[in-house]
């Protein structure tokens, strides 16, 4: 049955007195048109802001004012789309973009696109695909690459013939690719996306009054998804390669972003090195792949003391094999932060992104076996996460806590949030929130430092 031969009141979901307090007409009407002058003019005033005799690698003050500009571009966007728009992009572009940019990630569409600089036809891509790959159906192909281009990750400069962007390009990189196929596999599970998909679900039987985390509830949405009691790290171990694709995904988020330890955000020498009298400078606990503590190594090479990473053994096994191990000066340790902190008296220890991933409850006890090897008046914790503002937060903020509370029943933080843990449940004492790029108003990471109550 075609849409036109529906009844009209059945389509737009009547159902009711209280269906009719909605006008149907904002369906086909643009989100917020009487923004778009404001919005266009705010894009114009920001992009003269924008400096391109920089390195964007970088430079701060560039970083911050793209930032801005990506902010208002995208709200320009929502503005100027229908209702009916918008809905149809985020259920049937963008879920048929992941699927499709996976699938050119798991059989090599993107590296042999990528092989040539310049543009290639339908056949030749083809041609070039590996050899697990290399009977791919070619009508399929070329409606991947029609819809990838559509989207916008590839550029179309003919019929069947495209051209790699960089974007596509970046998906050939394990760090990038990763991420996409752990939201979506191994196999035929949906990855970490089942439990996002399956939030909706659980709240409703659940009676809407509770949420992810509640100690009265112990499934939370991804056992209900997967139908399992392991929690997502479990689950992991249970369904390689899905660990390793997460341990990528990791440093695919953290790459090219502000370090800690950056001159802007920390001030190393003067709250670490100055001072410095013991055997450990810093301890880098369930540090994944080594991404954060390889990057200071590297920064501060004549720094006093040993670099420690803790992690689970599987996890420091596949550290070992990475390519940034080589030749470090990093001493990677099997540890679960579970467990009394072997590493006693350090001048730091290092958490970034594993609270949020756990209850207030067992965040103290994480927390207490730190504390245990912490050498009062000396040591620091130094807690690296989002923390959420009361107002203006930033999507990537938004959409990890929803992503928590789906995958590990938590969440991400505010500042009150944050105080009530450190402060009023574990016992620490808050020194200072260090803000990423100087601005936490949209929700950025911060590097929170903290010390024993003495």
């Amino acid at each position: 049955m075609s849409p036109s031969a529906i009844d009209t009141n059945e389509t737009l979901g009547h159902d009711g007195p209280s269906s009719q307090a909605i006008d149907p007409s904002i369906i086909v009407n643009p989100n917020d048109l009487s923004s778009v002058p404001t919005l266009l003019k705010q894009i114009q005033a920001k992009g003269n802001l924008l400096s391109f005799n920089v390195s964007p690698e970088t430079d701060l003050e560039f970083e911050s004012a793209r930032l801005s500009l990506l902010h208002s571009l995208r709200r320009l966007t929502l503005a100027l789309e229908k209702p009916r728009e918008t809905m149809i992009r985020q259920n049937w572009g963008d879920s048929a973009g992941h699927a499709v940019l996976t699938i050119g990630i798991e059989a090599g569409i993107w590296s042999s696109l990528a092989s040539c600089s310049f543009p290639q036809t339908v056949s030749q891509i083809h041609a070039g695909l590996p050899p697990h790959s290399s009977n791919f159906h070619r009508g399929f192909l070329t409606r991947i690459l029609k819809h990838a281009a559509a989207m916008g990750y590839i550029t179309e400069v003919g019929p069947d013939t495209y051209v790699a962007s960089n974007f596509v390009k970046s998906l050939t990189i394990p760090i990038m690719g990763a991420g996409y196929q752990v939201f979506s596999g191994p196999g035929p599970t949906g990855g970490l996306s089942a439990p996002l998909f399956a939030l909706p679900a659980w709240l409703k039987e659940h009676g809407y009054d509770k949420e992810p985390g509640d100690a009265c509830i112990p499934r939370g949405p991804f056992q209900y998804a997967n139908v399992t009691d392991l929690n997502m790290f479990q689950w992991f171990h249970a369904n390689e390669p899905a660990g390793e694709w997460f341990n990528f995904h990791m440093g695919g988020y953290a790459h090219g972003r502000p370090r800690w330890f950056d001159e802007e955000i920390y001030p190393v020498k003067r709250r670490l090195m100055d001072g410095f009298k013991s055997d450990a400078l810093l301890v880098d606990i369930g540090g994944g792949l080594g991404h954060d503590i390889e990057a200071f190594a590297k920064r501060f090479p004549h720094a006093k003391g040993r670099l420690v990473l803790q992690d689970l053994e599987h996890v420091i096994e596949q550290g070992k094999v990475q390519t940034l191990v080589k030749g470090s000066r990093v001493e990677r340790t099997v540890y679960d932060f579970h467990t009394e902190q072997p590493v006693k008296g350090a001048r730091a220890y290092y958490l970034h992104s594993i609270l949020h991933d756990w209850s207030d409850e067992i965040c103290v006890s994480i927390i207490a076996n730190i504390k245990a090897a912490m050498k009062p008046g000396y040591s620091r914790l130094l807690i690296d996460e989002g923390v959420i503002p009361d107002t203006n937060a930033s999507w990537e903020a938004t959409g990890l806590d929803i992503v928590l509370s789906a995958l590990l029943s938590s969440r991400e933080r505010t500042r009150a949030e944050w105080t009530r843990l450190l402060e009023g449940k574990a016992g620490l004492k808050i020194n200072k929130f260090y803000h990423y790029l100087g601005d936490a108003s949209r929700g950025t990471t911060s590097l929170i430092e903290c010390e024993l109550v003495v």
